[in-house]
């Protein structure tokens, strides 16, 4: 039996000064390999529950109880690629694409430049920028927002992560681009075990996305199931007032498929 990606137990976290904690008593786990959406309106503590999970908790966060490991140590760059919402938050605009790419995986591989940059190219092919060659001699602003989200996708993968954390990396472009998006990052890794913990407060996108889909509300785990059992028969009041606001119930459709 292949050892999960992570395990959470009672997990509980509160800002400094909140009035009630952001994350109350979460369970969880995630296999590797794996498309696990979280799921919950803004201030439910899907994205401070992403980040502690991947290493990156917010400053001065208070976070107990058991997080657990057993595939093995999780370093946040190496074992855990980060996709913010803007990719503004990946990309220095100072620094040429290349430039990124170079300065990621040296840190994590024992990589030269040149070995670096043809890798790089490979990924910024695979994440679909046309011509990755000159793209990688080329700066962020040169690119539209959809693009440089994908060259952030290609940087996170970069050092060969178990996991790709996508933390609401669709919900700053517009809903062509998110579809697109959407399925990039379900091609991304079949075959090749990278669990995929998708952050996301539109139940359609996880909908098309997910293989198991996880609902918080006020910072509590209200559902978790596979996806297409949460869509077609949603078990918490939450979860259907989500499903309400995205998807028509009296026919689910996940994203992608045909109508």
């Amino acid at each position: 039996m292949t050892a999960p990606l992570f395990l959470c137990r009672g997990l509980t976290a509160t800002y400094p000064n909140a009035a009630r904690p952001a994350l109350k008593g979460v369970a969880l786990e995630m296999a590797p390999g794996e498309r696990l959406a979280l799921i919950g309106e803004s201030g439910s503590g899907k994205s401070t529950l992403a980040r502690i999970l991947a290493g990156l908790p917010p400053e001065g966060l208070r976070v107990e109880g058991e997080i657990l490991r057993p595939g093995g140590e999780m370093r946040l760059g190496r074992d855990v690629g980060y996709v913010f919402q803007d990719p503004g938050g990946s990309l220095d605009p100072l620094l040429s694409i290349g430039g990124h790419f170079i300065e990621t995986l040296r840190s994590h591989l024992p990589l030269s430049r040149r070995e670096a940059l043809a890798r790089a190219a490979g990924l910024l092919a695979k994440v679909r920028i046309p011509d990755p060659e000159a793209a990688l001699r080329s700066w962020p602003h040169r690119f539209s927002g959809g693009q440089r989200q994908r060259i952030a996708i290609a940087l996170a993968m970069a050092p060969g992560p178990r996991l790709l954390v996508a933390d609401e990396a669709t919900s700053a472009l517009d809903a062509l681009v998110q579809a697109e998006i959407v399925a990039l990052l379900r091609g991304l890794g079949e075959g090749e075990g990278l669990g995929l913990l998708f952050v996301t407060h539109d139940m359609g996108l996880a909908a098309g996305l997910a293989d198991r889909i996880a609902v918080l509300h006020e910072g509590r785990l209200v559902e978790i199931g596979p996806a297409r059992r949460v869509i077609e028969d949603p078990q918490d009041p939450h979860t259907r007032r989500l499903l309400a606001a995205h998807l028509d119930l009296d026919s689910p459709r996940l994203v992608g498929e045909a109508p």
